[in-house]
């Protein structure tokens, strides 16, 4: 066994004969302890609230989505719609037709997002979950389903045949606007149905067939706005992606989820490295505790290390000894503290300790790259603090006793 290893584990074991000694060595190794388990905590915690988070997108977000890179909308051929039937990789597509719209009930007027959609599209999205009140659309129809926050502005029930539901949309030409009523296209409609996704979607979007949408936007069969795809769970993202591109030319944008919400990512991404890096600072400040503990070990053990250097060590080997103490005592105490804290992960899955509200508990997602993430960073800021203590050996430190 190398020399310097076995030493530093016997220093490592042993208790000192100055108990402020052993103190100060106790309060390091339990600030190492704390400061693995709370940043494991803190990350698993994080990564929950962006599993949590992101939950409800994908209820909304199909796994790639074609938008026009153009203009508002583009024409689908008979050609594209054979070839992209032909595709493998490819479930199911739902054509979209999207665009803001004002909606009156009640002498209320309402700004919205109305988003035409044809009958695949609950095979594209789990929209029928989030459905609360009512039912969805029937194609053919003039029915809408609206998102809570719109309903609650505009008061508006399900099935109201006794008031309709107006919908407006601005007429596209040029020159002075002379009458509102040349102004806007209109149609009525009826709510059927309320949905409940998040703030944001419910107060924005309202639901209809796809050719409401594209009669009240005078637009031809064949045009929309883009196409929702589900691919196969097994295949290749990138290839599914390459091959609708392929199809549908240059006329289209193919992005997959993460970069339909890139904005809503790279805010979670930010908080997550934020919290990272803050907590990484009282990890270093916790550590100082352990340079402070192998300081003090140095100047108790100071005797020995004379008998050491007089029996042949070197300074190298001495150094090497309190190097490896502080390592050993960080990647311990590194571990110790990702068990704890692995544990408090698991408790808070499996019995909800901790409550967001009386109805939601703190989701936890406990990911291996986080122990990984947690240990190097232990491990790295171990080896810092023990070079930078072990380097107080001198000779003149072990030769004068």
């Amino acid at each position: 066994m190398n020399f310097s290893l076995y030493i530093a584990k016997r220093y490592l074991r042993s208790k000192s004969s100055n108990n402020a000694i052993n103190f100060i060595t106790i309060i390091a190794a339990i600030g190492v302890i704390l400061g693995a388990g709370s940043l494991f905590i803190v990350l698993s915690g994080f990564a929950g609230l962006k599993d949590f988070t992101l939950q409800f997108s994908t209820i909304v977000d199909p796994d790639l989505k074609a938008e026009t890179a153009i203009g508002k909308s583009f024409i689908l051929t008979e050609d594209d719609i054979v070839n992209l039937n032909d595709i493998d990789e490819v479930i199911v597509y739902s054509t979209i037709v999207e665009e803001r719209v004002i909606v009156a009930f009640d002498n209320k007027n309402y700004l919205a997002s109305m988003k035409g959609v044809d009958e695949h599209y609950q095979s594209v999205n789990t929209i029928d979950s989030v459905i609360v009140n009512g039912s969805w659309v029937d194609q053919k129809t003039n029915q809408i389903v609206a998102g809570r926050g719109v309903s609650t502005n505009l008061s508006l029930g399900v099935l109201d045949h006794t008031k309709a539901v107006t919908i407006y949309v601005p007429k596209p030409g040029k020159g002075v606007i002379t009458s509102t009523k040349n102004a806007f296209k209109t149609v009525n409609a009826v709510n059927v149905g309320v949905f409940d996704i998040n703030e944001d979607l419910n107060n924005t979007y309202i639901y209809a067939p796809i050719d409401l949408a594209q009669h009240l936007l005078n637009y031809k069969p064949n045009q929309v706005s883009a196409i929702e795809f589900k691919i196969k769970e097994d295949v290749d993202e990138l290839i599914a992606k390459q091959k609708i591109q392929t199809v549908l030319g240059d006329k289209v944008i193919i992005k997959n989820r993460a970069q339909l919400n890139d904005a809503l990512y790279k805010m979670l991404n930010t908080e997550n490295l934020a919290v990272y890096l803050i907590f990484t600072l009282v990890l270093i400040i916790a550590f100082f505790n352990v340079i402070g503990s192998l300081i003090m070990m140095m100047l108790d053990k100071k005797k020995s290390l004379n008998t050491l250097f007089n029996i042949g060590a070197t300074v190298k080997d001495i150094r090497k000894i309190f190097f490896y103490q502080g390592s050993l005592m960080s990647i311990a105490g590194g571990l110790l503290g990702l068990g704890v804290s692995f544990i408090i992960a698991v408790l808070q899955k499996l019995f909800d300790l901790v409550m967001i509200t009386p109805t939601i508990a703190y989701p936890v997602t406990i990911k291996l790259e986080n122990f990984f993430i947690v240990f190097f960073t232990i491990s790295v800021l171990g080896i810092i603090a023990s070079k930078i203590a072990s380097v107080r050996i001198t000779e003149k430190l072990v030769r004068t006793y």
